[in-house]
């Protein structure tokens, strides 16, 4: 079996969760939004309606599709199933999130990929914090991390070791403050990979050396403007090579795509993309690509 080490290539297999299980009911919501710093209180039965759009998209092209079960130790953000994993051709790399609350995720995952008898290759230690988010795949053998708030050196140090024979470039990029500690800005929240040779990005967030990286690589920069930045355009999954999915209100990425000869699917995303500033890449883990 061969594990994922490719952000665009055919999606194959992926781990998700569903809002019934992370949200549970408005109850919860309304008692735990501000404490997840959601931008306002989510309502479910539309984050029900939102979600069975989206997996709907994914079922046209994704063979398999796993859910995380529900548990009292996690709390609403576990929607967003990128986060406490990332997948290298040889298994998983637990994490360990830079957002305190979202810690005990790990755990629940770690058991999830034994019960499935998915391997684990390591899992960070120590001081090490890192979210999924952070960590971006420019092609099989080209490892891009983010160090901000949300990742560390000693969680970059950890997964240098960890990916040591099967990377041949792992590149840091150094991320801004932009809007403080308390948002999550990742790697992921200004590049998305939607082919070898194509990514949606926010350059004003970019690091000089990383744009130019990306330029010299070959790959076709589809610039989102900041309105559809803050709407979440530059959250863009490859389902395969051009064929992405995007949250709904976000025209001009939409259309820079197609003019790319892009597939472009839409779902509507105010409750489960919007209020927890999540799009389709944080929604998915990806398993299996290829």
């Amino acid at each position: 079996m061969h594990y994922c080490s490719s952000m665009y290539a055919p999606l194959k297999h992926v781990i998700v969760k569903h809002p019934k299980d992370a949200f549970r009911n408005q109850e919860h919501l309304k008692d735990e939004w501000k404490t997840f710093n959601y931008l306002s209180e989510p309502n479910f039965d539309g984050a029900l309606r939102e979600y069975a759009d989206f997996i709907a998209i994914l079922e046209k092209y994704v063979d398999k599709i796993d859910y995380l079960p529900e548990s009292e130790s996690v709390g609403l953000d576990s929607l967003y199933a990128h986060d406490p994993v990332k997948f290298t051709p040889k298994g998983a790399i637990l994490l360990k999130s830079g957002k305190t609350l979202r810690q005990p995720e790990a755990a629940v995952y770690k058991d999830f990929l034994l019960d499935k008898g998915i391997p684990i290759i390591g899992e960070l230690t120590g001081d090490a914090v890192s979210d999924g988010g952070d960590i971006v795949w420019l092609d099989d053998r080209t490892l891009a991390v983010g160090r901000g708030y949300r990742t560390n050196d000693e969680a970059i140090r950890q997964l240098k070791d960890m990916t040591a024979d099967i990377v041949d470039e792992f590149i840091v990029v150094q991320l801004p403050h932009d809007l403080g500690e308390a948002e999550c800005l990742h790697l992921m929240s200004f590049i998305s990979m939607v082919d070898k040779d194509l990514a949606v990005v926010h350059s004003r967030l970019m690091p000089v050396f990383f744009r130019q990286l990306l330029i010299e690589r070959g790959i076709q920069l589809i610039e989102v403007l900041k309105d559809e930045y803050d709407a979440l355009g530059c959250n863009v999954l490859a389902l395969a090579p051009r064929v992405c999915v995007i949250p709904q209100g976000n025209p001009i990425t939409k259309q820079q795509l197609l003019d790319a000869g892009a597939t472009v699917y839409e779902y509507k995303g105010n409750e489960i993309t919007v209020k927890g500033t999540g799009g389709p890449t944080c929604l998915t883990c990806p398993v299996v690509r290829g």
